[in-house]
C-alpha cells in the first residue's frame, strides 16, 4: 500500500523556519521524482519544489527560490522541505508528491497534507 505521510507543519512567526518531512512507503522511492506542492486558503494547488530521483537536480517556484530547500534521503525513503524566512503568504496546506513515468504509464501519489500557518 502506497503511503506518503507529511509531518513538521505548524504555526510559525514571520521570518521563522520550519522543516517538513514526507515519509514514503509501498513503492520504490528512489525511482520517483519527489515534489512539494502547496494550496493556500481559497487558491489552487501550486508547485513548490521538485527533486529528481537521484537527488542530483532540484527546481523551485520563483517565489520560493533562496528561501526553501528540497532534499531527499533515499536510504530513509524521506523527502524534506526546509523553509526559511517564512512569510504570511506561505500559509498553506503542503503536500508531498511522488511521480514517475514508465513508458506510457504514469504513477502519481499524494500525501494527505500538513498545515503551515505563518502568523504573528
Amino acid at each position: 500500500q502506497v503511503q506518503l505521510v507529511e509531518s513538521g507543519g505548524g504555526l510559525v512567526q514571520p521570518g521563522g523556519s520550519l522543516r517538513l518531512s514526507c515519509a514514503a512507503s509501498g513503492f520504490t522511492f528512489n525511482n520517483f521524482a519527489m515534489s512539494w506542492y502547496r494550496q493556500p486558503p481559497g487558491k489552487e494547488r501550486e508547485l513548490v519544489a521538485t527533486i529528481t530521483s537521484a537527488g542530483d537536480n532540484t527546481n523551485y517556484a520563483d517565489s520560493m527560490k533562496g528561501r526553501f530547500t528540497i532534499s531527499r534521503d533515499n536510504a530513509q525513503n524521506t523527502v524534506y522541505l526546509q523553509m526559511n524566512s517564512l512569510k504570511p503568504e506561505d500559509t498553506a496546506v503542503y503536500y508531498c508528491n511522488a511521480r514517475r513515468r514508465l513508458g506510457i504509464r504514469k504513477y502519481d501519489y499524494w500525501g494527505q497534507g500538513t498545515q503551515v500557518t505563518v502568523s504573528s
